[in-house]
């Protein structure tokens, strides 16, 4: 492998995109590790335009001869699960490590399946759940690891986020429960992945989904379509540690009031809250309450856990914090987070949310 990374992103556009708006300047940021060196795109104009963009050399309409390549070490795979079919399994088949958008699979058999042969062929893995990596998300993980609020009695975590009722085209996989990327796998999984990382895996948990939103309208045609993905998770349970937990994700309606996430101690009480209703790239406020009727304190972020990559939006230096970690996981042997192993964990935490539901029983995790 050359001296840095040389990195095919399969996905990248010269406009528009995820990996346009979020992998391109988190990868700009990070150009001692990362070379970005091919494309692919849906057309040769398209990839031809997307590697101008990029400032890639190589330029694929198929993304198998990207994978191919012998100046490709990895490949990021930039494009929604439906479009995705195959993608995973042919990276890791050409020895290439990869970084996968998230939600990595339709369910945690074939996530498993994907870490497993990502192991067998010896090439690291990174998924998108970089929220995880959010300075404030961070900070608060590292202060109940301190007890700072003492032993935890319990945590809850609420998100709600505004959603028109007209929709483009592009988005119609959101409002079909088989697809793979409605509000259960993206909202929840994103969610859920955070909160986890902060608080700790449940041990048990019951969950209700039902969809109030029922249709929505497509912008270009002005066609009404049914929606079968729920728009309301409500998810209640124990974490490993014994403390109660919840989470209600809630979307829908003409205004959003994001995250907010409550750990309730003997010591006190922590409360971390967005400032706008963004799912991936919030700013956070984070609050601690002592006990007995002390003082409310805004906590400052320490300078410690100031991003890497400054003076860009929170998502990009999340996502630029995974690509840090997974560099020095391929050069080093290091394990590292998010990684297919993470999205396993995840998964399965959504499979037993969808079992709850159709089944009305609580389900073990673990």
């Amino acid at each position: 492998m050359a001296d840095r990374i040389r990195v095919g992103v399969v996905g990248a556009h010269a406009e528009r995109g995820w990996g346009r708006a979020i992998h391109l300047p988190a990868l700009a940021a990070s150009q001692d590790d990362y070379e970005i060196t091919a494309v692919a795109g849906t057309s040769p104009e398209s990839a031809r335009a997307a590697a101008e963009v990029w400032g890639a050399r190589h330029a694929f309409a198929d993304a198998r001869e990207l994978m191919a390549h012998p100046e490709v070490d990895l490949v990021t795979i930039a494009v929604q699960l439906p479009q995705r079919d195959g993608l995973v399994d042919a990276a890791i088949a050409a020895g290439k490590h990869v970084y996968s958008e998230w939600p990595l699979a339709l369910d945690a058999e074939t996530a498993e399946r994907f870490r497993t042969s990502a192991e067998a062929a010896g090439v690291r893995a990174a998924v998108g759940l970089q929220s995880r990596h959010h300075p404030m998300v961070r900070y608060l993980r590292d202060l109940l690891a301190e007890d700072a609020v003492g032993e935890v009695l319990s945590t809850s975590l609420t998100y709600s986020l505004a959603a028109p009722e007209v929709w483009s085209q592009r988005y119609t996989a959101l409002f079909d429960h088989t697809k793979g990327v409605n509000h259960v796998a993206v909202v929840g999984g994103h969610s859920l992945d955070m909160y986890r990382s902060i608080v700790g895996d449940f041990a048990e948990l019951s969950a209700s989904l039902t969809t109030r939103i029922r249709t929505v309208t497509l912008q270009e045609t002005g066609e009404e379509i049914e929606v079968t993905s729920p728009d309301q998770i409500v998810v209640a349970g124990l974490l490993e540690s014994g403390a109660a937990a919840s989470a209600h994700f809630m979307t829908g309606g003409p205004r959003g009031d994001g995250f907010r996430v409550e750990v309730h101690g003997r010591a006190g009480r922590l409360v971390l809250r967005s400032t706008d209703d963004s799912l991936v790239g919030p700013e956070f406020v984070l609050t601690r309450a002592e006990a007995n009727g002390g003082p409310v304190d805004t906590l400052a972020l320490p300078d410690r856990y100031r991003p890497a990559a400054a003076g860009v939006p929170s998502p990009v230096g999340n996502v630029h914090q995974v690509y840090a970690d997974l560099a020095r996981a391929i050069r080093t042997g290091e394990s590292f987070g998010p990684d297919f192993g993470a999205a396993v964990r995840t998964h399965r935490v959504l499979d037993a949310i969808k079992r709850s539901a159709e089944t009305g029983l609580r389900q073990r995790l673990g």
